[in-house]
């Protein structure tokens, strides 16, 4: 049984590109467009083993994303990784 992961991102081309990444090893990726999509769809009903999130999307950015799901006591191990396209090492720490 494969492992399965989330994209989660406003940009329908970057979800591909992560998505076709994750598949070539293995996952079965689930999609969103933002934060607020992303919590509606981990109810629950299937295991995320990883979570791959953009920090800057509209409705519920990535870090408001993040505090919410690891007070989820499911998701509250389940590793993360953030990205962003920002430059400025200000915006990125």
């Amino acid at each position: 049984m494969s492992k399965t992961a989330m994209v989660i991102d406003d940009s329908g081309s970057f979800r591909t590109v992560v998505k076709l990444a994750l598949q070539k090893a293995g996952y079965t990726v689930m999609e969103a467009g933002d934060g607020k999509e992303a919590l509606a769809k981990l109810d629950g009903s299937v295991k995320v083993n990883l979570i791959v999130c953009d920090v800057n999307m509209p409705n519920m950015d990535g870090l408001t994303f993040l505090k919410h799901l690891k007070t989820t006591g499911s998701y509250k191990f389940t590793p993360v990784i953030m990205l962003t396209t920002e430059s400025q090492e200000a915006k990125k720490a």
